[in-house]
């Protein structure tokens, strides 16, 4: 088991770390619906409140945070933890919203139930040309599930496109440095795919058998699912793991996997901070922890302002 420091603890299923300028991370609290603010000394602020279910989030070329809402879950708790049940009643449609963090103002972008829809947004990265990737992982219901897939839209909210689909939960979402690969990763099937980047927001697509166009970088023996995801700066694809919990590295040909290990089966995202972005800061969600480790080499800088 990896050693680590707890920096926060009692949040209520967190997701989408961000780590800010000043060492702070941002995060939510899914169950909670809030975005909430990490100080270093381990101080909680509440950023904003949110309704439905803010999952991931990502630090925009405005300095506001963006994130992803699913729309809500139906939620289960006993001696496991915290964890999610599928959809609620209703089975809402998410969006992707984004907020002011000097006043906490909420602003929705782009509705699921808009001309290009969507139903459970999960995660989001920002390419250098100013726009975003962000996944839908569908939605579940007790008969039925809704399929995902990846979009591209630009932060101003003039466009959004279908770019890839159908997908199996498509969750985790990340790009290499030189932001010609797209890397996603599906939740159910334990997979990640890989697809080359063109132009903003376009792909090349594998033809058949490839189910909607990507190469298959690794999937997973045994019952281990994929969440969120980051690339170190060896372009090692770093992968939150569900049930098998902890951290899935994988080599950027997909020929070799290691594990950072972890005391939760809800491992849910990582990003990279500190000094020469050397630490990583792990969501351990069922039991409500914000938890940083020394990586062995530094993370990949992403897209912010």
């Amino acid at each position: 088991m990896t050693d680590f420091r707890v920096l926060a603890e009692g949040l209520r299923f967190p997701e989408g770390p961000v780590v800010l300028e000043d060492g702070s991370v941002v995060l939510v609290e899914i169950e909670a619906r809030t975005l909430t603010r990490i100080l270093q000394d381990g101080t909680r602020i509440e950023v904003a409140q949110l309704e439905g279910g803010p999952n991931g989030a990502a630090l925009g070329p405005d300095g506001k945070v963006y994130v992803c809402n699913n729309g809500g879950f139906a939620w289960h708790e006993d001696d496991e933890g915290l964890r999610p049940a599928g959809a609620p009643p209703g089975d809402p449609v998410g969006w992707i919203e984004r907020v002011d963090l000097a006043t906490g103002t909420v602003e929705r972008l782009y509705d699921g139930d808009g001309p290009v829809p969507f139903r459970g947004p999960n995660d989001l990265v920002f390419d250098s040309h100013g726009g975003f990737w962000f996944t839908d992982a569908g939605k579940g219901t007790p008969r039925s599930v809704h399929r995902g897939g990846v979009y591209y839209a630009k932060a101003d909210g003039s466009f959004i496109a279908e770019v890839i689909y159908p997908m199996w939960q498509a969750n985790g979402v990340g790009l290499s440095a030189k932001g010609d690969r797209l890397y996603v990763a599906e939740t159910v099937t334990g997979r990640v795919w890989e697809f080359e980047v063109t132009a903003p927001g376009q792909v090349r697509k594998m033809p058949f058998p490839s189910p909607h166009g990507g190469s298959l970088l690794v999937g997973l023996p045994g019952y281990q699912l994929f969440d969120s995801l980051a690339v170190d700066s060896d372009g090692n694809v770093c992968v939150a793991t569900l049930m098998n919990g902890g951290i899935t590295i994988i080599s950027p040909d997909g020929s070799s996997i290691e594990r950072v290990a972890l005391p939760d089966r809800y491992v849910t995202n990582i990003c990279f901070g500190g000094r020469n972005l050397r630490t990583a800061y792990v969501t351990l969600s069922s039991t409500g922890k914000l938890v940083a480790f020394e990586w062995p080499r530094p993370g990949l800088r992403l897209n912010q302002p």
